[in-house]
């Protein structure tokens, strides 16, 4: 990747990160120089962060928020929470050209090229690449890799969308194959109201959307959401005894998961050893989550 490459000394501060995010909120904000929200286009920037180690109550506290079997290997979502703060850094740099509040996840891509050891040290990278037009404003992607020494044992995606001004005859991208509406439930499972403040807890992403029907009404829910990144832990903590040492998963996220709630996981096997997952609102079939996982050589 051609650009800046900065290399940073310890793990971003994220209540600090927060505070920057709420202020890039604010009409004119953006002209501080510490603040983001200014530009057009993606900065040319890559965050490192090296030696960074597993703190094990805290991986045990994500494991039961998520549904995971403890073990000496990480989930494959965790990868995520160590890069979480680095991608709030990113997002909340100067040249980044959004405010971070208000930004849509729509969809993420997890590839684990080898299970990861929970006493590896993980050299950390992170960038956001790719704007492009959107039906509904304008999206790009948010990329994350984890190496031990220099092998590349985990990379992410997500794609990131900032709604507004929007091109109808743009492509909204791909997405996983539909699982059949007709398809039985696997598993149900009650999700309290606290879910948000929980999963944030463990993650570090106190989003107000997700941490009170309060904070999530100044956004336009009527009530606190769920993290779509808990969505997609859950559902591969489901699947823990089909996933295979190296696979990738990709899922789209639906429509927002209102806390409380009771949710449907639906389970296809296909050919070749591929998965498809949904997740859905068990009483009336909305669906917050599409995906598949699939194995890699």
């Amino acid at each position: 990747m051609s650009g800046e490459t900065r290399r940073l000394e310890g793990s971003p501060g994220m209540a600090a990160l927060y505070g920057r995010a709420a202020l890039g909120a604010v009409p004119g904000a953006g002209m501080l120089p510490f603040v983001g929200a200014r530009g057009s286009e993606l900065a040319a920037l890559e965050l490192e962060l090296g030696g960074v180690e597993v703190e094990r109550d805290r991986l045990a506290a994500y494991c039961r928020v998520c549904g995971f079997t403890l073990r000496e290997t990480l989930p494959a979502t965790y990868p995520h929470v160590l890069a979480f703060p680095l991608q709030m850094r990113l997002m909340t740099d100067g040249e980044f050209p959004f405010p971070l509040l208000g930004l849509v996840h729509l969809g993420n891509s997890i590839t684990q090229h080898r299970p990861i050891g929970a006493g590896e040290p993980l050299e950390l990278r992170v960038r956001a690449v790719d704007l492009r037009p959107h039906p509904k404003g304008r999206a790009f992607s948010l990329v994350a890799e984890a190496r031990v020494g220099e092998e590349l044992v985990w990379e992410e995606v997500g794609t990131i969308l900032r709604r507004g001004g929007g091109d109808p005859e743009a492509p909204r991208g791909p997405r996983p194959e539909p699982v059949g509406e007709g398809a039985p439930a696997a598993a149900e499972w009650r999700l309290g109201g606290d879910l948000g403040r929980r999963y944030g807890g463990v993650s570090g992403d106190r989003n107000p959307i997700h941490m009170h029907s309060l904070s999530a009404r100044a956004f336009g829910f009527p009530s606190a959401i769920a993290h779509g990144m808990w969505s997609q832990a859950r559902c591969l903590a489901q699947l823990e005894g089909k996933t295979p040492a190296a696979f990738r998963t990709e899922v789209a996220f639906g429509k927002p998961l209102l806390l409380p709630a009771k949710v449907s996981f639906v389970l296809a096997e296909r050919d070749g050893g591929d998965l498809g997952f949904a997740l859905r609102d068990a009483r009336k079939g909305t669906e917050h989550l599409v995906g598949d996982l699939a194995p890699i050589p």
